[in-house]
């Protein structure tokens, strides 16, 4: 056996065809997991700009597509408040029913991600650590970060334009939040879950003339830590890097 079948096996969908003989919480009746992190009661929050009132992101779907490419070299120039707010509900917003159905779809509606937002230059916005809370729609303060920048890029294996970004998002993976449903099928439901939310975050970049480049090189055990999670129950997953530019 090539050392890649195991992997090629992960993209397959032999398992679908076990699904009655799988071991799943949800069969037994196991309460779901949450679809949010809890948060302690001393947290501190940012606001964001709430859907209803964006005056940004008015660019036809035609030409949103049609512009989407990743780009690594960005202005320096910051991103508003509204525009991170239109990013981010964009990327993993609710959209406005008591089902928390999202912008981005995911298997089973189980959306098993947290959005982890590494802030450069953000006006109105301390540099530093948050977390995306999508159903209040605001940020969770996680604190200052030390060189932030060379972290970043780091972390990231050294790349030079990541910390030229005005702000990074990861995504993390809290893979039982998927299990609880689908068990071992899940993981390759994760995998395509991130694609559909990180594509939304490109065509939204496009619609306020900001780039963005996705990123999976980086180091697990590092990113990780920066962020703060065990690494097992919840691990990153992906992340790209997003900042002004000029379209030519």
């Amino acid at each position: 056996m090539k050392s890649t079948d195991n992997n090629r096996n992960f993209l397959k969908a032999y398992l679908w065809d076990k699904w009655g003989q799988l071991d799943r919480d949800q069969e037994k009746g196991v309460p779901a997991p949450p679809f949010q992190k809890p948060y302690g009661d001393d947290a501190s929050f940012v606001e964001l700009i709430k859907p209803e009132d964006f005056n940004v992101g008015n660019i036809a779907l035609r030409e949103a597509l049609g512009r989407r490419r990743s780009r690594r070299r960005f202005t320096g120039d910051p991103l508003t408040l509204e525009e991170l707010s239109w990013l981010l509900w964009s990327a993993q917003g609710v959209t406005g029913d008591n089902e928390g159905r999202r912008t981005a779809p995911s298997a089973g509606g189980r959306h098993p991600f947290e959005t982890y937002l590494a802030v450069n230059r953000v006006e109105g916005l301390r540099p530093g650590l948050y977390r995306y809370l999508p159903f209040e729609h605001r940020l969770l303060v996680m604190g200052e970060v030390q060189g932030l920048e060379e972290r970043m890029a780091e972390v990231c294996h050294g790349q030079k334009f990541v910390a030229g970004a005005a702000v990074a998002f990861f995504w993390t993976a809290l893979p039982y939040r998927a299990e609880w449903c689908y068990s071992l099928i899940s993981h390759k439901m994760i995998a395509i879950d991130a694609g559909h939310l990180c594509q939304n975050l490109y065509l939204a970049c496009e619609a306020i003339d900001a780039g963005v480049c996705a990123i999976g090189k980086y180091s697990q055990h590092k990113m990780d830590h920066l962020l703060g999670v065990d690494g097992t129950d919840e691990f990153a997953i992906y992340g790209a890097v997003v900042g002004k530019t000029l379209h030519k």
